[in-house]
C-alpha cells in the first residue's frame, strides 16, 4: 500500500472553510436544540418520568449503534454523500418528532438523529482526513471541535427563545428541522472540497482498487472493529473503560440534567437556558484542557476534570427535595460544566496517544466504539435506577461510578502513556 499526499505548500484551509466547518455548526446546532427538552416533549406525550429517560437515552444509543456501519457507508458513497444522508436521516427524525403523538414514536424518531450523528461524525472525520495535509490536520480537527461547540452553545439558547414565543417545548423540533435543512443546503450547494483543495492522498489496496486515504482509514476502521477490541483488549479494559466513563458522564448531561430540572418543576425554557448557560462555560474552557495536558500530562487534566463532573451529581443527589432545589441544580450544571471543559480533548489525546503510529485507523476504531459504548449505557441506566428506585439515587450512582473512573485514570495512564513536558 502506498499513499500521495498532497503537498503543505499547496494546501490552504481557508479556501474550505465554509465547506467544512459550516455544515458541522448548523448539524451541531440543530441536534443540540432539542436536547434539553426531550424529556418534556416526551412528558407531553404521556410518559413517565422513567420513560422521558428512556426516549433522552434513544441519542446515545443511537450513535453507539451508528458507530458500527458509519464506516463502511462512508467507504463505500464518500464523505460529502454521507454527510447529505445521515442529514436527510436527521431530517426524517425530525419529522417523526413533529407528528409523534406516543413516547415509542418520539423515541424511533430520537434514534434516528442518534444514527445520523454517528454517521455525520465519521464522515466529517473522514474528509478532514482525507484532504488536510498531516502538518494542518491537529489545527483543522480542533477547530472542528471549536466548531462542535459553538452548535452546542447556541442551540440551547435559540431553542429558549422559539419556546418562549410558542409556549410549546414541541417548536424546538422546527427548529431542529430548519438547522438540518440548513445543513443539507450548505453540504450541497458549496463548492466540493475535491474541487477546492486538489486531488486527496490516494492508497492503492492490495486488490487493485484506489481509495483516498480517509476511505481507506474508515473502511479498515470498521472491518476490523471486533477484533482490534479482543487484540487490544488490555489497554481498553483500562483506559478504554475509564475514558467510556469519561463519556458517561458528559451523555449523562443530556438526560440526567434535563430529566431533573423536569421532575424539580422547572419550565421549559428556563431548562434551555441553563443548558445553554452551563453549555457557554463548557465552551469558554475549551482550549485550556490542551494547554495542561501539554505542559504538565494527561493525568492534570484527566483526574481533576473527572471528579469535578463525579462531584457534581453527588451533590445533586441530596438536592432533589430541599427548598432551593432550584438554585442547587443551577449550581451542579456550571459545576458539571466546568469539569466537562477542563476534560475537552481529553478522549481524543488519549485515544491518539495509544493508538499505534503506522495504522491508528482500526485502534482508533475500537477505542471510539468503547467509549461510545459508556456513554449510551450512562443513560439508559440512568433511566433503569430511575424507574425502580429514584432519580435522585441515580445521580448518585453515577457520580460514584464517575470517581471510580477519576481513579483509573490517575493509575493506567502512567502505565500505558510515556509523556514528555513540552518544550
Amino acid at each position: 500500500m502506498h499513499s500521495m499526499a498532497t503537498s503543505g505548500k499547496e494546501f490552504s484551509l481557508r479556501k474550505g472553510a465554509l465547506a467544512i466547518y459550516l455544515p458541522t455548526f448548523l448539524f451541531s446546532a440543530a441536534e443540540s436544540a432539542i436536547i434539553p427538552v426531550i424529556p418534556a416533549i416526551a412528558r407531553d406525550t404521556g410518559a413517565t418520568l422513567a420513560l422521558a429517560g428512556l426516549v433522552a437515552s434513544m441519542l446515545a444509543l443511537g450513535i453507539l449503534l451508528g458507530d458500527i456501519p458509519s464506516g463502511l457507508l462512508v467507504a463505500r458513497i464518500g464523505e460529502r454523500m454521507a454527510m447529505l444522508f445521515s442529514s436527510i436521516l436527521a431530517m426524517a427524525g425530525v419529522i417523526l418528532g413533529i407528528v409523534a403523538r406516543d413516547a415509542f414514536t418520539l423515541g424511533v424518531g430520537i434514534l434516528l438523529i442518534g444514527l445520523a450523528t454517528a454517521t455525520f461524525g465519521l464522515a466529517r472525520h473522514a474528509l478532514l482526513t482525507t484532504y488536510v495535509p498531516l502538518a494542518y490536520r491537529a489545527r483543522a480537527l480542533s477547530l472542528l471541535g471549536g466548531m462542535f461547540r459553538a452548535g452546542a452553545v447556541v442551540g440551547p439558547f435559540a431553542s429558549a427563545g422559539v419556546i418562549a414565543l410558542t409556549g410549546s417545548p414541541h417548536s424546538a423540533f422546527w427548529l431542529t428541522g430548519l438547522g438540518t435543512l440548513g445543513t443539507i443546503a450548505v453540504v450541497y450547494f458549496l463548492t466540493d472540497p475535491e474541487k477546492v483543495f486538489g486531488k486527496p492522498a490516494l492508497v492503492t489496496e492490495p486488490d487493485g482498487r484506489v481509495v483516498t486515504r480517509g476511505e481507506d482509514e474508515v473502511e479498515r476502521e470498521t472491518l476490523g472493529l471486533f477484533r482490534t477490541i479482543w487484540v487490544n483488549r488490555g489497554v481498553l479494559a483500562r483506559l478504554g473503560t475509564a475514558s467510556g466513563i469519561t463519556g458517561a458522564l458528559r451523555s449523562s448531561r443530556t438526560v440526567l440534567l434535563p430529566l431533573w430540572a423536569l421532575s424539580i418543576g422547572m419550565q421549559d425554557v428556563q431548562i434551555s437556558l441553563v443548558m445553554g448557560i452551563a453549555t457557554a462555560i463548557d465552551f469558554a474552557l475549551f482550549f485550556s484542557s490542551g494547554q495542561v495536558m501539554d505542559r504538565w500530562g494527561r493525568r492534570w487534566s484527566a483526574v481533576p476534570s473527572m471528579v469535578i463532573m463525579a462531584i457534581s451529581p453527588l451533590i445533586l443527589c441530596f438536592t432533589h427535595d430541599i427548598a432551593a432545589n432550584v438554585a442547587w441544580f443551577i449550581a451542579c450544571a456550571m459545576i458539571l460544566s466546568v469539569g466537562n471543559g477542563l476534560a475537552s480533548g481529553l478522549i481524543l489525546t488519549l485515544g491518539a496517544d495509544l493508538a499505534p503510529r503506522g495504522n491508528p485507523a482500526p485502534f482508533l476504531g475500537a477505542y471510539r466504539f468503547t467509549v461510545d459504548a459508556g456513554s449510551s449505557v450512562a443513560p439508559l441506566a440512568i433511566t433503569a435506577i430511575t424507574a425502580v428506585v429514584s432519580i435522585s439515587v441515580a445521580a448518585g450512582a453515577l457520580g460514584v461510578v464517575g470517581l471510580v473512573g477519576a481513579f483509573m485514570m490517575w493509575r493506567y495512564i502512567p502505565r500505558y502513556i510515556h509523556w514528555k513536558r513540552r518544550t
